[in-house]
């Protein structure tokens, strides 16, 4: 057995702030956090919801304080900005070949843009009933 120390390299907590890739990736990754935390709000709604109207109205009269519409408004961006990184991410993930050529990458993302436009209006018509 050696007597050497295995090379450790020194890591700073901060090293994901000097590349703007890895900045990008941990925001896109921290996100989660925002989303989960909004996830279980709205599955509180529905616990509330569950336990009459009077309780369901006391949950929508929260989600009126400022600090509710501050936050449900910084999810948003932050869905929107996952989204929107997700979306550029997804010709390095799908393949898609028409007569033996690669598909070009603008029009896969393209087709998610599509695809999300087309989502989002059926459940804002479907809201809307």
């Amino acid at each position: 057995m050696s007597k050497r120390k295995p090379y450790q390299r020194e890591m700073n907590n901060d090293w994901w702030l000097k590349n703007a890739f890895y900045s990008k990736y941990m925001i896109r990754e921290g996100s989660s956090i925002l989303i989960t935390v909004y996830s279980l709000i709205l599955a509180w709604g529905v616990f509330r919801l569950s336990q009459g109207e009077e309780a369901f109205n006391a949950w929508l009269s929260a989600l009126q304080h400022p600090i509710s519409i501050i936050f449900h408004l910084l999810v948003l961006l932050i869905a929107l900005y996952h989204t929107i990184t997700w979306f550029s991410l997804a010709p390095k993930a799908v393949d898609l070949y028409i007569k033996g050529k690669p598909l070009d990458a603008k029009f896969i993302v393209a087709g998610h843009y599509i695809s999300f436009i087309i989502v989002t209006i059926f459940c804002l018509v479907l809201i809307m009933l």
